[in-house]
């Protein structure tokens, strides 16, 4: 396997298990020759603005988006946390009417009660301690362009009540004053939460729910889009390369990896995993170690799940009598802990192309332990796999 086989089956196998296994080679295939691609260009078509992805349901966001675009009502977008959402809600004000108007993101989540009202509806100067002047709130300022609130569901229920009478009457009273002052700014929200059952909970009022939800975008998480991590990775490269004046590439396990990756993070895990690889690499090209830990783990936990039930230990450099160490998976044979503890460590440090550092943070022991380890199999150097 380490000289390029795909997998192996041990006999006897069944049909459908060498069907399985043919499928993931396939799949293997098709991402390397991707990432010869990436190699080769770096600089790839966008989706729309400053979205990134051509997978089918990308396209399906694309359409509604367009259509969202060319309206003034309020719109609501979903998806988990770091998938874009305030990019996707820029697209739709750059591509709408009023692109030429500002645009003002507000963090619901980020903010105080007290300052989220005086931030959004403004205040009168004296209304509260330390208002020495009459502030403009951000639904007046924006005048016909887009105040974008994201975290919604952030925000509390008496500011809910406000900000539906705003919507409602298109005015906002700011604190302190006495009249209202008309507004024509449109409003996007978005959320990483469940509205709706938010509203069952009475966390959330259903009438400003109804108000924001005309028309609802959702944001497909990064797993659910795999097609896209290699335009998005190639995009994060290619910004890194015109920031440092390199021209940063990803070997192909690397890119393998981070296909098969779940994302929980999302495209904002993903940008931090490749900033960090441009960050600790010692040349321009990018191996799987370089990127976060997460992922190597998740690599070392996919082999273990795709070994075989019997396999040779690896040979010590240091083994002067040349005795190959076995591991059985048969019933009633017992690993020692030594031997399992040792090829734990070169298993590791061979997938890590010998960076003991990373290793030792992958295997949760010190460096310390780790070189001492080695000094006991006598070893010095990465070891060689046979």
């Amino acid at each position: 396997m380490r000289t390029g086989a795909n997998d192996l089956l041990t006999k006897p196998f069944a049909s459908d298990e060498l069907g399985t296994v043919l499928e993931r080679a396939a799949e293997r295939r098709t991402l390397d020759l991707a990432s010869r691609g990436l190699r080769e260009r770096l600089r790839t078509q966008q989706g729309l603005g400053n979205i990134i992805g051509r997978s089918s349901e990308m396209e399906k966001l694309y359409r509604i988006l367009a259509k969202v675009a060319q309206s003034t009502h309020p719109a609501l977008i979903l998806g988990e946390s770091g998938t874009g959402k305030e990019l996707v809600a820029r697209a739709i004000h750059a591509n709408g009417p009023n692109a030429a108007k500002p645009f003002i993101p507000v963090d619901c989540g980020s903010l105080v009660p007290t300052l989220i009202e005086s931030e959004l509806f403004g205040h009168v100067k004296g209304a509260f301690t330390g208002a020495n002047r009459s502030k403009e709130g951000l639904l007046a300022s924006a005048g016909d362009g887009t105040v974008f609130l994201d975290e919604i569901g952030e925000l509390p229920l008496d500011l809910q009540a406000r900000l539906l009478r705003a919507l409602q009457e298109k005015e906002v009273r700011p604190v302190g004053a006495t009249h209202g002052i008309p507004i024509h700014a449109r409003v996007l929200a978005a959320t990483n939460r469940d509205l709706s059952q938010m509203v069952e909970q009475g966390r959330f009022r259903k009438d400003l729910y109804y108000r924001l939800n005309v028309v609802n975008l959702r944001v497909p998480p990064l797993r659910e889009r795999r097609a896209d991590i290699p335009l998005l990775a190639a995009h994060f490269l290619d910004r890194l390369g015109r920031e440092n004046g390199v021209t940063y590439t990803l070997s192909d396990e690397a890119l393998r990896m981070m296909v098969e990756y779940q994302w929980p993070g999302n495209v904002r895990e993903l940008e931090h995993a490749i900033q960090r690889g441009a960050t600790v690499s010692s040349g321009p090209l990018l191996q799987l170690g370089d990127l976060s830990t997460r992922l190597v783990e998740f690599s070392l936990n996919l082999r273990r799940t795709i070994q075989p039930s019997s396999r040779s230990l690896f040979r010590s450099s240091g083994n002067a009598a040349g005795i190959e160490e076995r591991s059985s998976g048969s019933a009633g044979q017992i690993v020692p802990l030594a031997i399992q503890e040792r090829q734990a460590i070169l298993s590791t440090l061979d997938t890590l192309k010998g960076d003991k550092l990373m290793a030792a943070k992958v295997l949760g022991i010190g460096k310390t332990t780790l070189y001492r380890k080695l000094k006991e199999y006598g070893i010095s150097e990465q070891p060689a796999m046979p």
